[in-house]
């Protein structure tokens, strides 16, 4: 069942990639990331697609089951700024029970031949409870450093420990801002797992 659930949200994964999301894929300032770690590898979101916002993408394909969703969607609540969950028929029910209402719903709809197309049911909207301290988590140390430096931060406040520069970022820069320096950050990371940008 492992191997089988990883080829199908593989499969899922690289069929959205290429349809449902083309218009995104085909923008070079668009950076899309599978499996971005979100809250320091707490949960791991399957496609971020990065373009004027943080867009999280979770699939659920027939062979999984929700019992992870809550708590997956406590993090990405907190992380991300808009999210999709891309899930199979026998799942849209209850992932509708589930979800809160500004996450979007895709259906996944597998044909006869084994192609993969997606039906929208319902457009992700703004999340209102996004919290700009676990956004922040996104950046790696040195980054946050970069972005209060460059913001005038004291030497003691550059170099305090981790957790307190991501509270001081998400305290004094706005999500407007703050989101658009976390894109820049990762766009020129070199040699990073996730570093994937549209071919």
């Amino acid at each position: 069942m492992g191997a089988f659930k990883t080829n199908s949200e593989r499969r899922i994964r690289a069929a959205l990639r290429k349809c449902h999301l083309r218009h995104a894929s085909v923008q070079h300032d668009v950076l899309m990331i599978d499996e971005l770690g979100l809250a320091h590898a707490k949960s791991r979101i399957d496609l971020a697609v990065f373009n004027g916002h943080l867009h999280g993408y979770e699939i659920k394909s027939a062979g999984d089951t929700l019992d992870r969703l809550p708590r997956q969607l406590a993090v990405y609540t907190g992380a991300l700024q808009k999210l999709t969950l891309v899930i199979a028929t026998r799942h849209l029910d209850m992932a509708e029970t589930i979800a809160p209402n500004w996450c979007g719903l895709t259906e996944i709809v597998e044909g006869p031949r084994g192609g993969i197309t997606f039906a929208s049911r319902r457009r992700a909207r703004a999340n209102p409870d996004l919290d700009p301290y676990m956004l922040a988590h996104l950046l790696w140390h040195p980054e946050a450093q970069d972005l209060l430096r460059a913001r005038g931060a004291s030497k003691a406040d550059v170099n305090a420990p981790r957790k307190h520069l991501y509270r001081l970022l998400a305290d004094e820069v706005p999500v407007r801002e703050l989101a658009p320096a976390i894109k820049a950050a990762m766009a020129s990371r070199t040699g990073w797992r996730d570093h994937q940008r549209p071919s």
